[in-house]
């Protein structure tokens, strides 16, 4: 029945298509990060996409994990990416990935930060030496080329923090009244600047700094804490990078006078969308693209402020515009729609989906029932075990590996008439997994051990009640959190895959198709 039921609904899909969509340019996006200055870009990715109608964009955030980025960049390759645009955490470790992105023929968009391959299409960046390079000689001569400066530099390995940290030596190399009395490893974020701070306080209390030149904003304004907090008097003054817009960017704080100096570094969301369509339409592009920057001081703060927070307004208001002309050509194409077909096709469509998306939920919840039946509502008593067959039950290698058949027969046989009650074994074995879940190394032989038991005994023990694994148990939990997560939080797939135990995201999704009949980006559909 099923069968005539997809074959109407394809057939009805087909007259419906007056025209063939446009074949979309599916992008990409590895961020080596999440912050405040990559919500600004990825913002602008999505405006930019607003203008190109063919295109789909794939965010991905690593959250600075050198191993993340590598599975999440594999990740997009394999969905079916188009092109690729990567932000690599370090220079060299996350070259691996994006050589096999490249090797594959897709194109590569390398942005803000290096890497040590030459295998990229283009380069898109601000300049960070010269960012450091200017830095420079803004501290030194708003030193009077007299002071002492911390440095709190940036993620160790990230091209950025390189390049601004040679940009701003070099600048202040032939500056003898210039000295240098620390250069402290960050990695971008205020609070590791902090704890850096206050530790080199404790331990150099007869050192006085006149100034500290943070990485990006952040980071000074982490040491600003620090010094603070150790109610050092009077205060150094701070500079730093990034000079972002809004409330508590740096344009702000340089207004108001808790930065010295910032530099305004450059996201371009919507530049870089345009570089990667030209190159997906095969347009002329530059390989190597540098975007202008400029200096946040005290003199041009309150102007800089004012203009940013007008292109904030504007772009709210564009993203409303936006919003209502889909609610218009969503309206548009439904009377198309209408006008084309007679009502009795239309109606026969809508039986048809209605039934398809009953089946669907019915699939679900047979699915879930099987779950909290196998898992969460154990039976109170033990099912029937054959006396001729108790002795034999299956130890498979996947699920308890013994080291020989008879470790499994000589081990301690379970016994199943116990006085310990079922159910308080199955509280017990459900607290095991759930403080389990997360952990993706977790093996037989650890749940064993938590539940005090041998290996063995836990494999024929929960077979013998619930004809599973404690493996397959473990994997329906995980997939059961997992389909949670998807209804209930904001999380991207590849963050629920490794909140549930899954070491790749492309893995969970197999397990994930095999166990609902979709793919996790379905269930919020």
């Amino acid at each position: 029945m099923w069968k005539k039921v997809l074959f109407f609904l394809l057939l009805t899909t087909v007259l419906i298509s007056c025209s063939p969509d446009k074949v979309k340019h599916k992008i990409g996006v590895s961020q080596c990060s999440a912050d405040i200055w990559r919500d600004k870009q990825n913002a602008e990715l999505k405006m930019g996409a607003y203008f190109h109608e063919n295109v789909e964009l794939k965010f991905a955030a690593a959250y600075d994990s050198d191993e993340r980025q590598v599975q999440q960049i594999d990740s997009l390759v394999d969905s079916g990416i188009d092109l690729l645009i990567v932000a690599p955490n370090q220079v060299q470790t996350i070259s691996p990935a994006i050589d096999r992105a490249y090797d594959k023929g897709i194109p590569v968009i390398v942005f803000e930060r290096k890497t040590n391959s030459q295998k990229y299409t283009a380069f898109i960046s601000a300049d960070n030496y010269e960012m450091g390079h200017t830095m420079g000689d803004f501290i030194e001569n708003r030193l009077h080329g007299q002071g002492t400066v911390l440095e709190i530099r940036g993620l160790a390995g990230s091209s950025p923090s390189i390049d601004r940290h040679n940009g701003f030596m070099e600048s202040i190399k032939d500056a003898p009244g210039i000295k240098v009395v620390g250069s402290l490893q960050g990695d971008w974020t205020e609070p590791t600047a902090y704890e850096e701070a206050k530790r080199w306080l404790a331990d150099h209390q007869d050192v006085h700094v006149d100034l500290v030149f943070g990485a990006n904003d952040r980071t000074a304004m982490g040491a600003r804490k620090a010094f603070s907090t150790l109610n050092i008097h009077p205060l150094p003054l701070f500079c730093g990078v990034d000079g972002l817009p809004g409330k508590d960017g740096g344009i702000q704080l340089v207004r108001d006078s808790i930065l010295e100096a910032s530099y305004i570094y450059p996201t371009h969301g919507d530049r870089l969308l345009q570089l990667a369509v030209d190159i997906l339409d095969g347009k002329p592009y530059s390989k190597k693209t540098f975007l202008q920057s400029a200096i946040v001081t005290h003199g041009n703060a309150d102007v800089l402020q004012m203009e940013s927070e007008e292109i904030m307004r504007q772009a709210a208001h564009l993203e409303q515009l936006h919003e209502k002309a889909d609610t218009y050509l969503r309206a548009l194409d439904a009377q198309r729609v209408i006008t084309w077909l007679s009502m009795g096709i239309i109606a026969l469509l809508l039986v048809l989906l209605v039934l398809f998306y009953l089946y669907h939920l019915r699939k679900i919840a047979l699915q879930h029932e099987r779950v909290v039946n196998t898992l969460w509502n154990l039976p109170e008593q033990p099912a029937p075990v054959n006396a001729d067959s108790s002795e034999t039950v299956e130890v498979t290698e996947e699920t308890v590996a013994p080291e020989s058949i008879d470790d499994a027969v000589t081990d301690e046989t379970v016994d199943e008439t116990s006085d310990e009650p079922v159910s308080a074994f199955f509280t017990r074995f459900k607290e095991v997994i759930a403080a389990r879940l997360e952990d993706s190394e977790v093996s037989v032989e650890d749940l064993a051990s938590d539940m005090n038991l041998s290996r063995v005994q836990l494999y024929r023990k929960v077979k013998a009640l619930t004809g599973s694994s404690p493996v397959e148990l473990l994997r329906t939990a995980r997939l059961s959190r997992a389909y949670h997560l998807l209804l209930t939080t904001d999380k991207s797939v590849s963050e629920v895959a490794y909140a549930v135990g899954f070491t790749a995201p492309s893995y969970f999704t197999k397990c994930f198709k095999e166990e609902y009949g979709m793919v996790p980006g379905d269930v919020r559909k």
